[in-house]
Protein backbone atom coordinates (compact mmCIF):
# COMPACT_ATOMS: atom_id res chain seq x y z
CA UNK A 1 0.00 0.00 0.00
CA UNK A 2 1.05 3.71 -1.11
CA UNK A 3 2.17 5.48 1.91
CA UNK A 4 0.62 9.14 1.99
CA UNK A 5 4.02 10.57 0.86
CA UNK A 6 4.00 8.89 -1.87
CA UNK A 7 0.52 9.20 -2.82
CA UNK A 8 1.33 13.12 -2.97
CA UNK A 9 4.12 12.36 -5.15
CA UNK A 10 2.34 10.37 -7.52
CA UNK A 11 -0.83 13.51 -7.59
CA UNK A 12 1.82 16.24 -8.29
CA UNK A 13 3.58 14.19 -11.15
CA UNK A 14 -0.10 13.63 -12.67
CA UNK A 15 -0.99 17.23 -12.88
CA UNK A 16 2.69 18.51 -14.12
CA UNK A 17 2.21 15.49 -17.01
CA UNK A 18 -1.33 17.16 -17.65
CA UNK A 19 0.36 20.70 -17.64
CA UNK A 20 2.79 20.24 -20.01
CA UNK A 21 2.40 21.11 -23.71
CA UNK A 22 1.47 18.74 -26.15
CA UNK A 23 3.89 18.13 -28.62
CA UNK A 24 3.07 18.80 -31.78
CA UNK A 25 2.55 16.03 -34.62
CA UNK A 26 4.27 16.28 -37.89
CA UNK A 27 0.63 15.85 -39.56
CA UNK A 28 -0.38 18.98 -37.53
CA UNK A 29 2.86 21.48 -38.49
CA UNK A 30 2.33 20.28 -42.42
CA UNK A 31 -0.49 22.92 -43.43
CA UNK A 32 2.06 25.82 -41.30
CA UNK A 33 4.86 24.92 -43.62
CA UNK A 34 3.00 24.73 -46.40
CA UNK A 35 1.38 28.43 -45.80
CA UNK A 36 5.02 29.06 -45.14
CA UNK A 37 6.76 28.13 -49.14
CA UNK A 38 3.15 28.79 -50.81
CA UNK A 39 3.80 32.00 -53.23
CA UNK A 40 2.06 35.58 -52.36
CA UNK A 41 0.60 35.96 -55.71
CA UNK A 42 -1.38 39.07 -57.02
CA UNK A 43 -4.68 38.09 -58.93
CA UNK A 44 -4.51 39.31 -62.17
CA UNK A 45 -6.85 41.55 -64.10
CA UNK A 46 -7.09 41.65 -67.87
CA UNK A 47 -7.82 45.28 -69.46
CA UNK A 48 -8.48 44.23 -74.12
CA UNK A 49 -8.27 46.44 -76.35
CA UNK A 50 -10.63 49.13 -78.18
CA UNK A 51 -13.57 47.39 -80.35
CA UNK A 52 -12.79 44.36 -77.82
CA UNK A 53 -14.18 42.79 -75.83
CA UNK A 54 -12.54 39.99 -72.59
CA UNK A 55 -12.56 36.77 -75.00
CA UNK A 56 -9.96 37.94 -76.26
CA UNK A 57 -7.86 36.71 -73.19
CA UNK A 58 -8.27 32.97 -74.05
CA UNK A 59 -4.90 32.38 -75.03
CA UNK A 60 -2.90 34.31 -71.91
CA UNK A 61 -5.74 32.69 -69.92
CA UNK A 62 -4.70 29.48 -70.67
CA UNK A 63 -1.20 29.64 -70.09
CA UNK A 64 -1.86 31.89 -66.71
CA UNK A 65 -3.65 28.56 -65.35
CA UNK A 66 -0.35 26.35 -67.20
CA UNK A 67 1.66 28.43 -64.97
CA UNK A 68 -0.37 27.69 -61.48
CA UNK A 69 -3.15 30.74 -61.44
CA UNK A 70 -6.55 29.72 -60.63
CA UNK A 71 -9.71 30.41 -62.25
CA UNK A 72 -10.17 32.49 -58.97
CA UNK A 73 -7.45 34.46 -59.88
CA UNK A 74 -8.13 35.89 -63.22
CA UNK A 75 -10.26 38.83 -64.12
CA UNK A 76 -11.22 39.52 -67.38
CA UNK A 77 -12.60 43.20 -67.50
CA UNK A 78 -15.22 43.76 -70.28
CA UNK A 79 -16.11 47.26 -71.19
CA UNK A 80 -17.61 49.95 -73.60
CA UNK A 81 -14.38 51.26 -75.65
CA UNK A 82 -15.72 54.04 -77.27
CA UNK A 83 -16.08 56.10 -73.77
CA UNK A 84 -13.99 58.47 -72.44
CA UNK A 85 -10.13 57.31 -70.37
CA UNK A 86 -10.43 59.91 -68.38
CA UNK A 87 -13.86 60.91 -67.56
CA UNK A 88 -15.61 57.11 -67.24
CA UNK A 89 -13.45 54.24 -68.15
CA UNK A 90 -10.68 54.69 -65.84
CA UNK A 91 -13.62 54.87 -62.53
CA UNK A 92 -14.96 52.24 -63.93
CA UNK A 93 -11.82 50.21 -63.91
CA UNK A 94 -10.66 51.47 -60.41
CA UNK A 95 -14.48 50.25 -59.01
CA UNK A 96 -13.77 47.10 -60.64
CA UNK A 97 -10.47 46.55 -59.12
CA UNK A 98 -11.80 47.32 -55.60
CA UNK A 99 -14.64 44.73 -56.12
CA UNK A 100 -11.48 41.94 -57.11
CA UNK A 101 -10.09 43.43 -54.19
CA UNK A 102 -13.05 42.67 -52.22
CA UNK A 103 -13.55 38.92 -53.64
CA UNK A 104 -9.92 37.78 -53.58
CA UNK A 105 -8.87 39.78 -49.56
CA UNK A 106 -5.55 40.88 -51.96
CA UNK A 107 -3.76 43.99 -50.91
CA UNK A 108 -2.74 44.64 -54.70
CA UNK A 109 -3.55 43.78 -58.45
CA UNK A 110 -1.60 43.24 -61.14
CA UNK A 111 -2.74 44.26 -64.89
CA UNK A 112 -2.34 42.93 -67.92
CA UNK A 113 -3.51 45.41 -71.18
CA UNK A 114 -3.67 45.48 -74.63
CA UNK A 115 -3.52 48.26 -77.16
CA UNK A 116 -6.25 51.17 -75.79
CA UNK A 117 -6.94 49.40 -72.55
CA UNK A 118 -3.32 50.59 -71.64
CA UNK A 119 -4.58 54.00 -71.72
CA UNK A 120 -7.58 53.49 -69.56
CA UNK A 121 -5.35 51.17 -67.24
CA UNK A 122 -2.53 53.99 -67.02
CA UNK A 123 -5.21 56.47 -66.16
CA UNK A 124 -6.62 54.67 -63.50
CA UNK A 125 -3.28 54.18 -62.02
CA UNK A 126 -1.27 57.38 -61.85
CA UNK A 127 -4.51 59.56 -61.28
CA UNK A 128 -7.16 57.27 -59.65
CA UNK A 129 -5.49 56.05 -56.58
CA UNK A 130 -4.08 52.81 -58.49
CA UNK A 131 0.00 53.28 -57.21
CA UNK A 132 -1.64 51.96 -53.98
CA UNK A 133 -3.54 48.78 -55.84
CA UNK A 134 -1.83 47.70 -58.25
CA UNK A 135 1.73 45.90 -58.15
CA UNK A 136 2.86 44.78 -61.64
CA UNK A 137 1.74 46.71 -64.60
CA UNK A 138 1.57 45.33 -68.51
CA UNK A 139 1.44 47.09 -71.38
CA UNK A 140 0.54 45.18 -74.62
CA UNK A 141 0.61 47.34 -77.91
CA UNK A 142 -0.51 50.36 -75.84
CA UNK A 143 -0.21 53.37 -77.85
CA UNK A 144 1.05 55.09 -74.86
CA UNK A 145 2.17 58.38 -76.71
CA UNK A 146 -0.48 57.81 -79.04
CA UNK A 147 -1.10 56.58 -82.46
CA UNK A 148 -1.35 58.49 -85.96
CA UNK A 149 -4.16 55.87 -86.99
CA UNK A 150 -6.34 57.11 -84.43
CA UNK A 151 -7.31 59.98 -86.33
CA UNK A 152 -8.82 57.76 -88.69
CA UNK A 153 -12.23 57.72 -86.44
CA UNK A 154 -11.54 60.89 -84.50
CA UNK A 155 -13.95 62.42 -85.97
CA UNK A 156 -17.05 60.67 -84.38
CA UNK A 157 -15.05 58.33 -81.01
CA UNK A 158 -14.25 59.70 -78.19
CA UNK A 159 -11.52 56.96 -77.07
CA UNK A 160 -9.97 57.66 -80.52
CA UNK A 161 -9.49 61.17 -79.65
CA UNK A 162 -7.69 59.94 -76.70
CA UNK A 163 -5.58 57.34 -78.37
CA UNK A 164 -4.53 60.69 -80.95
CA UNK A 165 -0.70 62.09 -80.48
CA UNK A 166 -1.02 65.32 -78.50
CA UNK A 167 -4.50 64.48 -76.89
CA UNK A 168 -5.48 65.96 -73.57
CA UNK A 169 -5.01 61.75 -72.35
CA UNK A 170 -1.95 61.37 -73.86
CA UNK A 171 -0.31 64.67 -72.98
CA UNK A 172 -1.31 64.06 -69.13
CA UNK A 173 0.13 60.43 -68.99
CA UNK A 174 3.09 61.69 -70.37
CA UNK A 175 3.58 65.19 -68.02
CA UNK A 176 6.06 63.87 -65.12
CA UNK A 177 6.59 60.32 -64.34
CA UNK A 178 5.66 58.18 -66.80
CA UNK A 179 5.84 55.29 -64.24
CA UNK A 180 4.69 56.91 -60.80
CA UNK A 181 4.55 55.18 -57.18
CA UNK A 182 5.83 50.97 -56.01
CA UNK A 183 4.04 49.61 -59.28
CA UNK A 184 6.44 48.00 -61.81
CA UNK A 185 6.05 48.16 -65.30
CA UNK A 186 6.61 47.04 -68.72
CA UNK A 187 5.33 47.29 -72.41
CA UNK A 188 5.98 44.59 -74.86
CA UNK A 189 5.92 46.38 -78.28
CA UNK A 190 6.24 45.37 -81.98
CA UNK A 191 8.84 47.17 -84.69
CA UNK A 192 5.68 46.56 -87.20
CA UNK A 193 2.57 46.82 -85.23
CA UNK A 194 -0.27 48.67 -88.09
CA UNK A 195 -1.96 49.87 -85.08
CA UNK A 196 0.37 51.79 -83.01
CA UNK A 197 2.17 54.68 -84.93
CA UNK A 198 5.09 55.15 -84.42
CA UNK A 199 6.08 51.74 -83.10
CA UNK A 200 8.19 53.82 -80.54
CA UNK A 201 4.94 54.89 -78.75
CA UNK A 202 4.46 51.95 -76.89
CA UNK A 203 7.92 52.22 -74.70
CA UNK A 204 7.71 54.43 -71.11
CA UNK A 205 10.74 55.56 -69.61
CA UNK A 206 11.15 53.70 -66.11
CA UNK A 207 9.38 50.57 -67.61
CA UNK A 208 10.83 47.03 -68.53
CA UNK A 209 10.30 47.68 -72.68
CA UNK A 210 10.52 44.14 -74.17
CA UNK A 211 10.86 44.19 -78.38
CA UNK A 212 8.96 41.37 -79.52
CA UNK A 213 9.84 41.52 -83.11
CA UNK A 214 7.86 41.86 -86.26
CA UNK A 215 4.57 40.80 -84.78
CA UNK A 216 1.00 42.74 -86.00
CA UNK A 217 -1.09 44.18 -83.60
CA UNK A 218 -3.17 41.38 -82.38
CA UNK A 219 -0.62 38.60 -82.56
CA UNK A 220 0.66 39.79 -79.66
CA UNK A 221 -2.07 37.96 -77.05
CA UNK A 222 -0.78 34.79 -78.72
CA UNK A 223 2.36 35.15 -79.13
CA UNK A 224 4.18 32.37 -76.93
CA UNK A 225 7.30 34.88 -76.53
CA UNK A 226 5.30 37.49 -75.52
CA UNK A 227 2.71 34.93 -72.72
CA UNK A 228 6.42 33.85 -71.22
CA UNK A 229 7.86 36.96 -71.06
CA UNK A 230 3.97 38.57 -69.47
CA UNK A 231 4.32 35.48 -67.00
CA UNK A 232 8.16 35.71 -66.06
CA UNK A 233 7.52 39.62 -65.51
CA UNK A 234 4.24 39.00 -63.21
CA UNK A 235 6.59 36.18 -61.11
CA UNK A 236 9.51 38.89 -60.73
Amino acid sequence: MLTARQRLLALLTLCLALLAPFPAHAADRAPAHAADRAPVRNPVVLVHGYNADPGVWGSLREDLRAAGYADSELFSWGYDTHRSVNEVLAGQLGAYVEEVRRQTGAARVDVVSHSFGSLVSRWYVKFGGGTATVGHWISLAGPNHGTSTAWACALWDQACRDMTPGSYVVKNLAAGDETPGAVTYATFWSDCDEVVNPDSSVPLAGAVNTPVGCLDHNALLGDDATSAGVRAFLAS
